[in-house]
């Protein structure tokens, strides 16, 4: 293992990560993480009750990205380990802490995150406070990262070198229709593929709202026209608040996230096509989500600089786990419909 860190991935062994500790990987001296990538590699460790409780205390404290790498079945004694991992690569192992990716897909994934390792180990750290907070406090938490990000030198890379453009106006990007105790909402901007931006929010907001306060409305259905059910975000109006702070306040203010977790047990969303960002983070909070077999889920925001804003670090951890969130983010992959449905991201596919 090299101790001279830099912004590349490491790896170590067990007993080199103790050696050296979290604090071993230093901030540089503009703030940027020394080494935002840590790859652990778990095999042939004696997983002792004495290694695993040392290694579990080492990880406790906050750092950068750790991800651990094995070849082998991995045995429950190491689960705890595991645990506090951002992630590991593995056959299979205890729990849902491991992703069966292979070497290659792992160097991808240093890769991607030596683009944005602010932003990675923003989310590492966020994954892990998020999974122990009730729903409403770890929505305030993502905001308050998401807003901070959208401040910093690697959102402001990514929006110099992708210019936004005008935005056409909707009159109504949501529509409504009411049959006797069902609630259909449709997200209706399908000429943006129903990019989830500031007008398709508040009327989305309102439409929620008023489920939330009419509790002669028993069920809720949420769909997409056109070819996908939501592209994500609209990128073309990331980035146009006023400030950080008017970001955050907005998500406290605007959030359907939160009202679509008040409303879980009467909603029921259904996917096809793309889910991407915004589209598979609002799902995930309702109580039933259905797929088409077309159907692929994508959380892209690293690339930008950021995590996930619409409430993805609350809602898909608490179906999939953090650690399989924490690679869908870190890896930027596309996860086709079977997979969503053998994780739990999805209830059905039909």
């Amino acid at each position: 293992m090299t101790t001279a860190f830099d912004r590349s991935a490491v790896r170590c062994t067990p007993a080199e990560l103790l050696d050296v500790g979290r604090d071993g990987f230093t901030l540089l001296s503009h703030g940027d993480p020394g080494t935002p990538v840590v790859v652990l590699e778990l095999d042939g460790a004696d997983w002792s009750g004495d290694l695993v409780h040392a290694v579990t205390a080492t990880l406790d404290v906050p750092g950068p990205v750790v991800i651990g790498n094995a070849s082998d079945q991995l045995p429950e004694a190491v689960r705890p380990v595991l645990e506090r991992l951002t992630f590991t690569r593995a056959p299979s192992g205890p729990g849902r802490a491991w992703i069966p990716a292979d070497e290659h897909e792992l160097s991808r994934i240093c890769a991607h995150v030596a683009t944005a390792p602010g932003a990675a180990v923003a989310l590492h750290g966020l994954l892990r406070a998020t999974a122990h907070l009730p729903v409403p406090e770890a929505i305030l938490a993502e905001a308050a990262t998401y807003s901070m990000l959208l401040g910093g030198e690697e959102f402001a890379t990514w929006r110099a070198a992708t210019p936004p453009r005008p935005v056409p106006a909707v009159a109504d990007p949501v529509r409504l229709a009411r049959v006797g105790g069902d609630l259909r909402i449709t997200l209706d901007h399908p000429k943006r593929r129903n990019a989830f931006g500031a007008s398709m929010r508040d009327a989305l907001v309102d439409a929620l709202r008023l489920a939330v306060l009419d509790d002669t409305i028993g069920r809720i259905e949420l769909r997409g026209s056109g070819p996908v059910f939501c592209s994500g975000g609209d990128l073309d109006e990331f980035g146009t608040a006023r400030s950080p702070v008017a970001a955050y306040l907005t998500r406290l203010s605007r959030n359907p996230g939160h009202l679509a977790h008040q409303l879980a047990e009467r909603l029921t969303v259904h996917l096809h096509g793309a889910a991407v960002g915004a589209g598979i983070e609002l799902a995930a909070f309702a109580g039933r989500v259905t797929a088409t077999d077309d159907t692929w889920v994508q959380l892209p925001e690293l690339r930008l600089g950021l995590v996930p804003g619409a409430g993805g670090t609350v809602s898909i951890p608490r179906r999939i786990g953090r650690w399989r969130t924490a690679w869908m983010v870190l890896s930027g992959a596309r996860l086709d419909a079977g997979t969503a449905l053998d994780w739990g991201l999805v209830d059905e596919i039909v």
